[in-house]
């Protein structure tokens, strides 16, 4: 009897060693905190004044889901959605949302690949949606709406630039 408790608590500290590694890394995966988002949406902000924009900024964890939301002073309304989306679209394929409007409408005046994508709920289509990596791992996305397309991926890449140390 003495000899199955052994190996039953030895077999539990095991598993407890195993479950705590396993804790351990995901606490060592980067992510985006409330301090760094906040950072990045303070430098796009500071680019969007000195230009003369009035945007949406929001940034997002590796889950898609909101960890920062800000509406400059007549940011429109219709956009804030937009950059949410844009932000989403990016963590859920991590790539710029410059590339899914390619797909969609194509360059050079070429039709897209796949135009029914902008019919996908969630999926925006539009450049300013940029996702956030450290070392090739995403971490998070930015969306970025308000200027033009080239203006709010612009303003997202000022944003990620804010913080790239902290990211490496």
């Amino acid at each position: 009897m003495l000899h199955q408790t052994a190996r039953a608590l030895a077999a539990f500290l095991l598993l407890c060693s195993s479950l705590a590694t396993h804790a351990l890394a995901l606490d060592m995966r980067p992510s985006v905190s409330l301090e760094l988002a906040k950072r990045m949406a303070d430098a796009c902000e500071a680019k969007a004044k000195q230009e003369g924009w009035n945007l949406n900024i929001a940034v997002v964890d590796a889950g898609a889901d909101l960890v920062l939301f800000r509406r400059m002073p007549n940011a429109y309304l219709g956009s804030i959605d937009i950059a949410l989306d844009k932000a989403r679209s990016s963590a859920r394929l991590p790539f710029p949302t410059r590339g899914l409007a390619d797909i969609v409408y194509g360059k050079d005046g070429k039709g897209g690949r796949t135009p029914g994508l902008a019919h996908v709920e969630g999926l925006m289509a539009f450049p300013g949606g940029l996702p956030i990596k450290a070392d090739e791992t995403l971490v998070g996305a930015i969306g970025i709406s308000g200027a033009t397309g080239d203006q709010d991926e612009e303003c997202a890449q000022v944003a990620i630039d804010a913080i790239a140390e902290d990211l490496n």
